[in-house]
Parts: structure tokens; C-alpha cells; sequence
């Protein structure tokens, strides 16, 4: 049985439909052209490799923390779908709780795009989702979740790593910040995503460069904390990336097919709740 038989969940992607959900006003970047990517489109993607279930990401560009595009595929979507959203730090209790009630597992961060200060007055919101058991994903890049040890270190929220952490390649494996994250692993309530790999490493190089990173992870957390994900549609990418040879680099990237059930099915099964077969 190859990967493409295999049933996966993808972890790592963003919806974008300008048409039927207009980008906010004043956006960073607005995703257009091939980086287009509705709903039905993206179903169309997982039928096609087999993929049963997906994590919706909400998108820092075009949509920010204009869930509706997000929370229009939770409704519609017969299950198939979760969701990350994007909030206002001083997001309180309720509006989180009726995030929850659609589908919504947990709140995104982003000081790889927007830096390490934008995350100096989340703490009250880390508590709101560890009351709500909701996770924390963060994206970091480099040595930046040294700056977060602090925030970390305080709070009980569930923490989603995005993208291995993005590490610096000329870092190698002891960089700080990889570090730090493989530190997270004894917290007991830290997970990864194996994802997003092409923005630390040479896409021709994918496996070369970004497999040690990917196995000392898989070390470190044990496959029942780490998922993968595509990071579809691959947005300001300099270069074309495809979903079939990412998935091809994660079955030789864990060529233990018990390995691979657990990160692209079981784990995220467990973690956010998906069901269905």
C-alpha cells in the first residue's frame, strides 16, 4: 500500500475565495491568480491523494481575523473539516466559546510575518484557551521562540508548532531555536506540525535538507505529537510546488507505514477531534 491508499488528515492549508469572501481592507498580501484557492477546489485536491479529513487554517494575508471564509467551510463541509482561526488578542471567553462550537480547535500566531513583539500582550489570551482547551499554533522562524520562552514557560494552553519550526539551515540541528522546540517536547501538551518544509529548505532539496530536522522531531515528540501538513496552496512561493511529491517526501521521510498512520491519521484524530473512517 503506497501513501496515496493510505487515509491521511492534512494539518497545514488556507481557504482564499475572493469572489464569495472579499479580502479586509488594507491586507499585507492579497493572494491572487493560481494562489486563488476556494473550498470546492481544495475538495476536489483531497479527493483526488485519498486525503479524508483537513485542518483549515485561517490565513494572516487577505483575511486576518476575518474568520468567515474559515468558518462558512466548517458549516459546510459535513464534518470534514477543523479549524484555526485567526482573533484579537483581547478576544474574550465567549466569542472563543462560539468559535469552539463551530469547529474552530484553536487560535493562530504569527511572529515569523509579523515579529516576536506582536505576541507581548497574548498572555491573558493563551489562558482564554487552556479554559477552553483550545490550542495555540505558532509560527516561528529561526531562534525566535527563544524570545517566547517566557510566555511558554507560564502558560497551560495546548501549543501547535507550525512548519518544524522553521529553522535556519545554516543553524544546524543545535540552533537555539530548534532547540527550544525539541525542549517543548517533555512539556507533554506541545505538538508539530511536519509541514511548510520548502520555506526553510531548497525545494529541490527538500528531502536532504529538511530530513534531519524532520526525524530529530519525530524523535524527540513521538509520533503521537507530530501531524503532517501541505501548507496548500503554497502562497508566495518563488517556485511551483505540487501536493502528490509532498506527499512522496513524507512516505520517505517516515517509511514506517505504522509511523505514518499514526502522524497523518491517529494523531490528528485524537488531537482535534475528527471522526468518521
Amino acid at each position: 500500500m503506497s501513501i496515496f491508499d493510505e487515509p491521511k488528515i492534512d494539518c497545514h492549508n488556507h481557504l482564499f475565495d475572493p469572489l464569495n469572501f472579499p479580502y479586509r481592507d488594507g491586507t499585507v498580501y492579497a493572494p491572487s491568480g493560481q494562489e486563488v484557492a476556494p473550498q470546492a477546489q481544495f475538495e476536489r485536491v483531497l479527493d483526488a491523494y485519498g486525503v479524508k479529513h483537513a485542518l483549515l487554517v485561517g490565513p494572516t494575508s487577505g483575511y486576518r481575523t476575518d474568520n468567515r471564509c474559515l468558518l462558512h467551510a466548517l458549516a459546510s463541509g459535513a464534518g470534514r473539516f477543523k479549524g484555526i482561526a485567526v482573533v484579537e488578542h483581547n478576544t474574550g471567553l465567549d466569542a472563543l466559546a462560539a468559535l469552539q462550537a463551530q469547529g474552530v480547535v484553536g487560535v493562530a500566531f504569527n511572529p515569523a510575518l509579523e515579529g516576536v513583539a506582536v505576541m507581548n500582550d497574548a498572555e491573558p489570551l493563551f489562558g482564554r484557551l487552556a479554559e477552553l482547551g483550545l490550542f495555540a499554533q505558532i509560527q516561528v522562524q529561526g531562534d525566535q521562540l527563544t524570545e517566547l520562552q517566557w510566555l511558554l514557560q507560564r502558560t497551560r494552553a495546548r501549543l501547535l508548532i507550525d512548519h518544524c519550526g522553521r529553522p535556519a539551515l545554516a543553524g544546524g540541528l543545535a540552533q537555539p531555536g530548534f532547540q527550544a522546540l525539541l525542549g517543548l517536547a517533555a512539556s507533554g501538551r506541545a505538538s508539530v506540525k511536519l509541514s511548510g518544509m520548502q520555506k526553510f529548505a531548497a525545494l529541490d532539496h527538500l528531502e536532504a535538507q529538511a530530513g534531519p530536522y524532520v526525524q530529530a522531531l519525530l524523535e524527540a515528540f513521538g509520533a503521537q505529537a507530530c501531524l503532517w501538513g501541505s501548507d496548500w496552496p503554497f502562497i508566495r512561493e518563488p517556485s511551483r510546488v505540487d501536493y502528490g511529491p509532498l506527499l512522496k517526501l513524507a512516505e520517505r521521510l517516515m517509511p514506517d507505514a505504522a509511523v505514518r498512520q499514526q502522524v497523518m491519521w491517529h494523531t490528528p484524530r485524537q488531537l482535534f477531534g475528527f471522526t468518521g473512517r
